[in-house]
């Protein structure tokens, strides 16, 4: 259609006495033309976004994966959470060690799954057990001074990190899938690789270590525990580290498995891909620029480095 009107448009131009009769037909013609340009432009442009905004929502009903061959862009720093996304640490392995904890201590507390589960929302373990104390009534062998209490929680706390880090370097608790493809992608593009966890800073050195290897562990930064006054939901955990790192919030790319990780990374400016774990699949994510059930190992690859690089294309996302 648009060649033929080209065409006749430009058959006007051999007659000299028809040119002027004949310039409102070809103008016309052009903004004929331009209009179908640009419709077909515009339905093509939609439709591509449209697709890529769908297939992180697609994956929660079991398709394969989205990979980028070719990005614009790739992040400044790749941001993981720790408990959830490295590993599936929650209910078999800080649950178990602070029940453990309780136990030694003889404190009569177990919290069970489900409990568990609901303390989760709450950022922190000494946090967690001060909320939980302070809703349930504090144990007959705990102090009754507020300084006196909070000693007696970092005690508590301390011996149950000794006894979480003895399961993982145990290795009794396995990577998810994917997260060391991930790193190594993320590192041999050269952006920078951290890890950003409200556990407690030698929980987190431990399983970057002992899981991920020596090697690897000595070009990840991490970022954990009382490092900022306040956890998340609170950002600053993660605007501690980009400007540590010395890149912009909005290059950054987190991989949080919480709506508190989540709301974290948002607020910090950041662009979000929430891989879900135990605890959290019920969670509200609307929020989230991708939600996938993990991140995972070709040929169960749910995304790859080139997708988080895709995200940082303002165009991609709603």
């Amino acid at each position: 259609m648009a060649s033929t009107a080209l065409s006749l448009s430009l058959a006007t131009f051999s007659s000299p006495t028809a040119l002027f009769s004949n310039t409102k037909t070809f103008i016309a013609g052009l903004k004929s033309h331009e209009r179908t340009l640009s419709s077909s432009f515009l339905a093509t442009r939609t439709s591509f976004c449209q697709t890529l905004r769908s297939r992180p929502m697609s994956l929660r009903k079991g398709s394969r994966g989205v990979t980028c061959s070719a990005p614009s862009a790739l992040p400044s720093a790749l941001l993981f959470d720790c408990d959830g996304v490295l590993v599936d640490t929650e209910k078999d392995g800080h649950r178990i060690s602070f029940n453990d904890t309780f136990k030694e201590r003889e404190l009569g507390v177990i919290w069970d799954v489900d409990l568990y589960g609901e303390l989760l929302k709450i950022g922190g373990g000494k946090e967690r057990m001060t909320a939980y104390f302070n809703k349930t009534g504090w144990p007959e062998k705990s102090p009754k001074g507020e300084e006196e209490r909070k000693e007696f929680i970092a005690s508590l706390h301390k011996r149950k990190t000794e006894l979480f880090m003895a399961l993982i370097e145990k290795k009794l608790l396995p990577l998810r899938p994917g997260v060391e493809k991930l790193i190594d992608q993320a590192l041999q593009k050269g952006v920078k690789v951290a890890v950003c966890s409200t556990s407690n800073e030698k929980a987190v050195s431990a399983i970057v270590s002992c899981l991920l290897g020596p090697e690897r562990a000595e070009k990840i930064k991490i970022f954990a525990g009382d490092v900022v006054p306040r956890k998340k939901p609170d950002p600053a955990i993660y605007v501690l580290a980009a400007s540590t790192l010395g890149v912009d919030p909005s290059s950054c790319v987190v991989v949080e498995d919480s709506a508190i990780g989540l709301a974290a990374a948002k607020a910090a400016g950041m662009k979000c891909i929430v891989t879900k774990s135990g605890y959290t699949a019920d969670e509200d994510f609307l929020n989230a620029d991708a939600v996938f059930d993990c991140i995972g190992d070709p040929p169960e690859e749910r995304f790859d480095l080139s997708f988080c690089g895709s995200l940082l294309e303002k165009q991609y996302v709603s």
